[in-house]
């Protein structure tokens, strides 16, 4: 049973006008394991067509051409990628060697595409070399290599993924007569373990050491003549499949390949790396300010709020029917809310992890009440309680009120004077058309937040029992229309927030005020941040440039790999591990100068105003990197898929 058959193999070339070129003309031949054939003939006859057509680098031709009785050009994509990579092994002419690429990385390629294990894959390398005399120069590049050497290396691998059919392509037309008779003493030593060997030749010196000889002129067999009988060991070598377990190019191979491939345009890929890393410094850096000023801004806030209280509101009530007497002067309702009834403060009371409840009441009039002192009056614009929510922090002189004590805010202290704390002041109220007043002591100075809406309003503090006897002493029973709940744990804080909203209550004016200042910040963190990602357009487009010219660099290497059986997706995965890879250098270094420049920010503004204002989470830190990877990779998807339809054998014609 013949190896290799080819049974009535036409092929034609495309020219202008629909016109075709007959390059091969019924081509009849039959090959067996162990013959040494040289096919000879003038520039032009056909006969390198015919050595792709065996390589399976081209398919489209008509007749049959079987390997082991099956017929390849009937074989899908895949199979025939794989047929390349485990049937066929090629030698050309120019070597054909990777420059970038090591001797022994150069020998191993094949096998790294066939997914077979590092430690397997170098000892197979390391045994063919060493046949060959190269184990002294497997860690050299080949410009320092002469060119029989490189001719042997470009043998080796040829046989490293042990293939049935060796074909060479002028093996000795770049080589000296000494060289000549070695490389020629190698190829009959592998048609000898069983190898067939097929070169293609213009010199009668190297077809006279062949086995057979096989002319051709103008696509035509014109002499096919058996010339000597090698003395062949057929089937001595055991065929032990070695690279044929997996034939799948695996990511971590790819991503390896990937990295050496960059290594050879260190410099510009740098560059690139760094101007793609401008955007996602910006993006950094641009969430990393709204989060400083948020955080300042709420830490601000809490420092003034007890964690364990939350203040909570009725809804405002809406009155359906308003008739206004345009002719009377009505004085404002003081206590704008309804109240709570126990009910209420029984609901709040159950809710889990809720310690207690406190009453509280809080109204803000336009000189309804009044603070009198040495018989001058000073309208409050807010009268409130005081409650657990209120610490110590927020004293700014003096202490917080006891039993017949007020606290007053600094608008209504600087009104009073500097030295009015300790002093009697009397309290007036409006409750039910009627005033109440009492007499009180000014325990200190409260001091307010920035989101506070007191802050600019003559206020004062008291504690309810007291606001609660001023009215009952008066007949009239005081309803809460604020409380304030306890909870156990400030972990808990944020889950009863939650159920309060549910119940149908509201927050307290200071965490309203909050959330809108938060949200603020929110979207003008988002809109900076967007026109930050508009220079990632700019870092798209760099890459899909950079990248494009390097698959016209590297056409001729693509040619290289795709003749040893890398599929189509092999060469895409190598190109877009190169695109992930210049994502992910480009998001880490975006990643580490946003470090450095908030670093040197905090800096400035620590010293100017004790405050650190960028501040990265590890969520942006994530996302910038995640983003650089994801438009880097999606940006080397179109050169990637230019490189994998390359055609092999125009590709292997670029110089």
């Amino acid at each position: 049973m013949a190896l290799l058959e080819l049974r009535n193999i036409n092929k034609y070339y495309r020219l202008k006008d629909n016109d075709k070129f007959h390059v091969l003309n019924d081509i009849n031949l039959s090959f067996n394991a162990g013959e040494l054939v040289s096919i000879i003939g003038e520039s032009g006859s056909g006969k390198s067509t015919l050595m792709n057509l065996i390589g399976g680098l081209d398919s489209d031709f008509s007749g049959e051409l079987l390997v082991n009785e099956k017929d390849i050009k009937k074989l899908r994509r895949k199979e025939l990628d794989k047929y390349r990579k485990n049937e066929v092994g090629f030698i050309f002419q120019s070597f054909n060697l990777i420059g970038h690429l090591s001797v022994l990385d150069n020998v191993t390629i094949a096998m790294t595409l066939s997914n077979v294990r590092k430690k397997e894959r170098l000892k197979r390398a390391k045994e063919i070399l060493r046949d060959l005399g190269l184990e002294n120069h497997i860690n050299k590049k080949p410009s320092q290599l002469s060119g029989g050497q490189k001719q042997r290396v470009a043998i080796a691998r040829a046989l490293i993924n042990n293939p049935k059919i060796i074909i060479a392509d002028e093996p000795t037309g770049s080589l000296d007569s000494k060289t000549t008779i070695q490389v020629l003493e190698i190829m009959k030593d592998i048609s000898r373990k069983g190898k067939l060997v097929i070169m293609v030749t213009h010199s009668e010196r190297v077809a006279s050491a062949s086995s057979r000889i096989i002319k051709i002129s103008d696509g035509e067999i014109i002499d096919d003549n058996k010339v000597i009988e090698l003395d062949n060991e057929v089937n001595i070598e055991k065929q032990d499949n070695i690279g044929k377990q997996k034939q799948n190019l695996s990511l971590i191979s790819s991503a390896k390949l990937a990295l050496v491939n960059m290594k050879e345009k260190l410099p510009r890929n740098i560059l690139v790396s760094v101007g793609g890393s401008i955007g996602i410094m910006s993006i950094i850096l641009m969430l990393s300010l709204g989060n400083g000023v948020k955080s300042y801004f709420n830490k601000t806030m809490n420092n003034y709020v007890n964690p364990l209280v939350i203040e909570v509101n009725m809804p405002s009530e809406e009155d359906e029917n308003i008739n206004l007497d345009v002719t009377t002067v009505q004085k404002p309702d003081v206590n704008s809310t309804k109240p709570f009834e126990e009910s209420d403060i029984d609901t709040l009371s159950k809710i889990e992890n809720v310690s207690s409840v406190e009453r509280g009441y809080s109204i803000i009039s336009l000189g309804a009440n009044s603070l009198v002192y040495n018989n001058k009056t000073n309208n409050l614009m807010n009268v409130s309680t005081i409650s657990s929510n209120i610490t110590a922090a927020n004293v700014e002189t003096g202490t917080l009120p006891k039993d017949g004590e007020v606290l007053i805010n600094k608008a209504l202290s600087d009104n009073l004077g500097k030295d009015i704390i300790g002093q009697k002041v009397n309290l007036r109220m409006l409750a039910n058309q009627k005033i109440l007043n009492r007499d009180f002591i000014v325990s200190g100075v409260y001091t307010t937040t920035s989101g506070d809406l007191t802050a600019n309003m003559k206020s004062a503090f008291l504690n309810y029992a007291d606001l609660e006897k001023l009215y009952s002493d008066d007949g009239y029973k005081l309803k809460p229309n604020v409380v304030y709940v306890n909870t156990t744990n400030s972990k808990y804080t944020p889950q009863i927030k939650q159920k309060v909203n549910e119940l149908g209550y509201s927050q307290s004016s200071q965490e309203q005020m909050a959330s809108m200042f938060n949200q603020m910040i929110d979207i003008l963190t988002y809109v900076l941040s967007g026109i930050a990602a508009i220079s990632l357009i700019v870092s798209a487009i760099m890459i899909i440039v950079v990248m494009y010219i390097s698959v016209v660099e590297r056409t001729k290497e693509i040619g290289i790999i795709k003749a040893i059986g890398a599929r189509a997706k092999d060469i895409r995965r190598i190109f877009v591990s190169e695109a992930f890879l210049i994502g992910f250098f480009s998001g880490a270094i975006g990643l580490i100068g946003a470090y450095f420049i908030m670093r040197g920010i905090n800096l400035m503004s620590n010293k100017l105003f004790a405050v650190s204002v960028v501040l990265i989470k590890r969520e942006y830190a994530i996302l910038g990197v995640t983003v650089s990877i994801v438009i880097s990779t999606l940006a080397g998807l179109l050169p990637a898929n230019k490189a994998a339809r390359l055609d092999p054998v125009e590709s292997l014609r670029r110089e």
